[in-house]
Order: C-alpha cells, then sequence, then structure tokens
C-alpha cells in the first residue's frame, strides 16, 4: 500500500503542479501541450484510487468523495481542452 501511496502523492500533486503551468501557457498550443499532461496526471491519480478500492484498503465512504471530484477534475480538464483544440481548429 506504501507504493500506491506515494504514486497517489506523486501524481496528485503534479496534476497542481502542471496546472501552474497551464495557467502560465503562452499561446493555445503549449496549452493544449500542457494540459495533456495534466489530464495524464489526473487519470493516473484515479487509477491509483481504483487499486485502493478493488484491494478495499479504504472504506468505500471516504474514498467516494474524493472519487467524485477527481472525476470532476478530470471532465473540466477535459471539456478545457476541447474548447481550445476547437478554437485551434477553426484558426485553420
Amino acid at each position: 500500500m506504501k507504493v500506491v501511496a506515494n504514486q497517489i502523492v506523486r501524481s496528485g500533486t503534479s496534476v497542481g503542479a502542471n496546472y501552474r503551468a497551464v495557467c502560465r501557457a503562452r499561446s493555445d498550443r503549449e496549452f493544449v501541450s500542457k494540459m495533456n499532461i495534466v489530464l495524464e496526471e489526473s487519470d493516473e491519480t484515479l487509477f491509483w484510487l481504483e487499486i485502493i478500492k478493488e484491494k478495499m484498503w479504504v472504506a468505500k465512504s471516504e474514498l467516494e468523495i474524493i472519487w467524485k471530484e477527481g472525476n470532476e477534475l478530470t471532465a473540466i480538464f477535459v471539456s478545457s481542452l476541447k474548447t481550445v483544440n476547437n478554437r485551434i481548429n477553426n484558426k485553420n
């Protein structure tokens, strides 16, 4: 479980650090590139939470709030990527 906990800390904090970089993107293309990293890290964090759920290392009720928030954030990241990708494609 310690390995999984460490992975969650790494991927979860990476979401925040990389999102900060997204906020400083100098172009739409840079935004998309950096936001894709955020999305990957967010998805990885959800993966590790799935492992914890399947192994029943934490009560399901405790995990549900974190799981829901992670899914909501991931949906926001996907939506942002779609919006900017559409803007990029409409410029061309």
